[in-house]
Parts: C-alpha cells; structure tokens; sequence
C-alpha cells in the first residue's frame, strides 16, 4: 500500500504543492500587512544631495581668491598625481 501512496505523490505533487503554496503566500502577505509598517519617510535622492553639497561648497569658496597662472598648479610634478580625487589632493604646495 506504501508503495502505491509514494507513486501518487510522486506523480501529483506539482498539482497538491502548488494550492498548499499558494494558501501559505496568500496568509503570509495579509499577516505581513496586518503587522508591518508601511511608512517610509522621504528622502532626498542621491543625486540631489550631491547637488546641494557641491553647490555649499562653491558658495563656500572665496571667488576673489585665483592662483597666479604663473605658478601653474594646475600642472601635476610627476605622473602620480594626475586624476587625483579632490579630497585626496594636497592643497598646500611643496
């Protein structure tokens, strides 16, 4: 009889796995909304803090203050510091 039993749920069991699963899913998203909370506070994009703080930081800058172009600082002494990240950029001139 065990025989038997094991080749019926081996031939049904898309068709016995498929309404159990659908049951538990549907149970389980009503609990979820039930409990959880769905608020989610704003906030501002990624791309419009960045916007906000390199606008803070060029009115930050005392426009009057230019290197001499004289001096060319723009020019990088060795290879090294080329496409160096600003924050990582010395400010002070050896």
């Amino acid at each position: 009889m065990l025989p038997v039993v094991f080749a019926f749920l081996r031939r049904y069991v898309p068709f016995i796995t498929l309404p159990f699963a659908a049951v538990v899913g549907i149970i389980g998203y009503n609990l979820e909304g039930m409990l959880s909370d769905k608020y989610t506070p704003y906030q501002k994009s990624i791309e419009g803090k960045r916007e906000d703080r390199l606008l803070e930081e060029s009115l930050a800058k005392d426009v009057t203050k230019v290197d001499s172009l004289k001096e060319k600082k723009f020019v990088p002494r060795s290879v090294f510091e080329k496409n160096v990240s600003p924050s990582l950029q010395n400010t002070e001139t050896k």
